[in-house]
């Protein structure tokens, strides 16, 4: 894994702990190494997370809940990257011209913050549309179970990867990236399929099933997830459609795993003990309102 040590460092320090060291700035550059070298290294799964003894493989990166055995894997179940000339990718052409032309700075400052898979910085990708906000304090079965599966989505698309190595955009069409400090570490890494769209898809499809009442909003968050890596001009269309569909296949992959679904059936716990508080003050302060209306 030393080859890939060449991303980003985080400038703030993390507290000493269980997480002691250095975050990486952007886990995007660290995803890209990390999770190659696992792959390459057959590196098997921890137990269930509910001991609290999951360990780091990189400082930030927990293990995931699936040996490299029982991963999806992305070569037998992607078809090929599109061949040059070919509809699919001249679509890819035209979308990346789009996105390059575009002048919507907000939309790829949102893309920047969305290449950042670190934590807790990852979490507000998708707190931004949960009513009940994801934490390390108040949500930790939660919180435990997207760190995790973090390493499992993207781990799933790396047989793809290492297979095809696809030039990404910014190779082909010499435009910028929203996070510039990490173009080294990309062009080392292949473009097909998206690992940040398999990871942003597989988060989306795990929190509907805690968030049901949200369901369209956080699929639509989980979607905007993935493109955000075209409007950063790293990926093309292809690369983070079938990013999705190894984020598909992922969570259909981990539903079959025990600590998965001892951490899933923990979370939903951890969320209903929440909503049944928050219900309770809100109760609360409708009698008190009541009573002083009274008076």
């Amino acid at each position: 894994m030393g080859v890939y040590k060449t991303g980003l460092m985080r400038a703030d320090r993390v507290k000493t702990g269980s997480r002691t060291g250095l975050y990486r700035r952007h886990m995007s550059v660290l995803l890209t190494g990390l999770l190659l070298g696992l792959f390459l290294s057959g590196c098997q799964s921890a137990g269930t997370s509910l001991s609290g003894d999951v360990k780091e493989v990189a400082p930030g990166i927990l293990q995931g809940y699936l040996s490299k055995d029982e991963l999806p894997n992305s070569l037998e179940l992607l078809d090929p990257p599109p061949e040059k000339g070919s509809m699919a990718y001249r679509l890819d052409q035209a979308i990346a011209a789009k996105y390059i032309k575009s002048a919507d700075s907000k939309r790829m400052q949102q893309a920047a913050r969305d290449a950042d898979l670190s934590f807790p910085a990852a979490t507000q990708a998708f707190n931004s549309v949960l009513d009940i906000k994801v934490t390390e304090k108040d949500t930790p079965h939660l919180y435990m179970l997207m760190r995790r599966s973090l390493a499992d989505a993207g781990l799933s698309t790396y047989a793809a990867k290492k297979h095809y190595r696809r030039k990404r955009p910014f190779m082909v069409n010499g435009a910028p990236i929203c996070t510039p400090k990490d173009e080294d570490a990309l062009r080392k890494d292949g473009s097909y399929p998206s690992g940040h769209a398999a990871v942003g898809w597989a988060w989306a499809l795990i929190l509907v099933e805690l968030y049901p009442g949200q369901t369209n909003e956080i699929l639509q968050r989980g979607k905007q997830f993935g493109i955000s890596r075209s409007v950063c001009n790293v990926h093309w269309q292809s690369d983070v459609s079938t990013g999705r569909t190894m984020g598909s296949a992922t969570v259909a992959r981990l539903h079959a795993n025990a600590g998965f679904q001892a951490d899933l059936a923990a979370a939903r716990r951890e969320l209903e003990a929440l909503r049944s508080k928050n219900q309770s003050v809100i109760g609360g302060s409708v009698v008190l309102t009541s009573v002083k209306q009274a008076i």
